[in-house]
């Protein structure tokens, strides 16, 4: 058992939930298998894209973030679902309790994957046992398929997950690096997104192998720390721990969204701002924290986009305050022009524990004289389940997910 744990090493684990979205949807109706089947947006409005997919799907063409027309062209039975972001979640819970009855050190880093160090784990057996049992528990019990990647650090170990799917486990060891990493082309190395890919081509870096033997004074010149940073994981070197506090480092929350059709309505666009900032705002009061940069972002119907960001003296978080400053920094910036997407986000943002705020003689009543008004409202909301002093209503006002989900729940498995 030594050889599998090394006395100067970490033995990692990075599980992935195959096509989490559609999976769960299966799971929770059997009917569902083995048809092609689709998450995606409203098919009625221009936000309609494909989140995820099944196999089945992706097997006619189907890939995430194609528009559904065109998804429906390729697979004219495809079926589509809108997401359902509770299922979800609760499915997502019950995947890292299963993961933390192994291990405490596990690393949630989005609904559907995370990390797991299982480095003093060996008294549970090989770490190819531990990851066929998880990968069989997360079967039978949820209905859910998964792949695991092993590795000696939690670069290599994603990595490997993605060399085998659905229901793969995948080594990589350091000295598989030539045979089973370094070949890939470099976009599909993690951490390397098309803008880098691009910039990496125009080197003549066009596999992992090259980018290994790469000039590094070349790379820090054109992509900064981070060329040396891929170079290193490229060389298999990747000391980032597996952090189960990781979840709770945030530097911003906010929350876009495209409109059905593009507008110059002010009112549509005004009623769409208080949408985002009334999520934002709720978001920021699940982690009870607060913020001073406000950032707006404007994509126009010729799809310029632009964002305009104002730091303020002190940090809000109420819905009112947000919205005015929102607002405000959006009439500052927009040029008249038809709309496509409006986006709000708070940054700079703190705990509020860790926030002592210096309150003058003017701020100091305003506050206070707030309060109180603030302190009933809540608890009106909390008794009926909404605000009900809301001066807009957008449809469909809970915050649905869009191609991605926010990471405020991450640690519900713990609760």
């Amino acid at each position: 058992m030594s050889k599998w744990y090394p006395k100067q090493g970490r033995v990692i684990l990075h599980v992935d939930m195959n096509s989490f979205y559609a999976s769960v949807e299966m799971a929770y109706d059997p009917k569902l298998k083995g048809k092609p089947l689709a998450i995606a947006g409203n098919p009625e409005e221009r936000r309609g894209i494909i989140v995820t997919s099944s196999y089945e799907a992706r097997e006619k063409g189907v890939k995430t973030t194609m528009p559904l027309w065109e998804a429906r062209k390729l697979c004219p039975d495809l079926v589509v679902m809108r997401p359902n972001f509770e299922r979800y979640r609760s499915a997502s819970k019950s995947m890292f309790k299963i993961l933390s009855d192994i291990t405490p050190f596990v690393q949630p880093v989005s609904i559907d994957e995370g990390y797991m160090d299982i480095t003093d784990c060996e008294s549970l057996g090989s770490p190819i046992f531990i990851a066929e049992t998880i990968q069989k528990r997360i079967k039978s019990e949820l209905d859910l398929p998964c792949s695991i990647g092993i590795a000696p650090n939690k670069f290599l170990a994603k990595m490997a997950s993605d060399m085998k799917k659905p229901m793969g486990i995948t080594i990589l060891r350091k000295r598989d690096l030539d045979e089973k990493l370094w070949p890939l082309p470099v976009g599909e190395m993690y951490g390397i997104g098309k803008k880098t890919a691009d910039k990496l081509n125009n080197l003549k870096i066009f596999t992992i192998k090259d980018l290994v033997e790469a000039d590094s004074y070349q790379l820090k010149r054109v992509l900064g720390i981070n060329g040396e940073r891929l170079q290193n994981r490229a060389n298999g070197i990747d000391p980032s721990p597996v952090d189960p506090d990781a979840i709770y480092d945030f530097k911003s929350i906010g929350s876009s969204e495209t409109l059905p059709h593009d507008t110059t309505d002010e009112s549509e666009i005004k009623k769409l701002m208080r949408h985002l900032v009334r999520n934002v705002t709720r978001r920021l009061k699940r982690k009870q924290a607060v913020g001073r940069n406000i950032q707006v972002m404007i994509r126009f119907h010729n799809r310029k986009t632009i964002t305009r960001s104002i730091k303020l003296p002190d940090y809000i978080e109420e819905e009112e305050d947000i919205f005015s400053v929102s607002y405000d920094l959006f009439n500052q910036n927009w040029n008249g022009e038809a709309i496509r997407l409006l986006g709000v986000t708070v940054q700079d943002i703190a705990e509020k524990k860790d926030v002592a705020q210096q309150l003058d003689l003017f701020t100091y009543e305003k506050d206070a004289s707030k309060e109180k008004l603030y302190e009933a409202i809540d608890k009106l909301t909390d008794k009926y389940g909404e605000n009900p002093f809301k001066t807009f209503k957008y449809e469909d006002d809970q915050e649905q997910p869009r191609t991605s989900f926010q990471k405020d729940f991450l640690d519900d498995y713990k609760q």
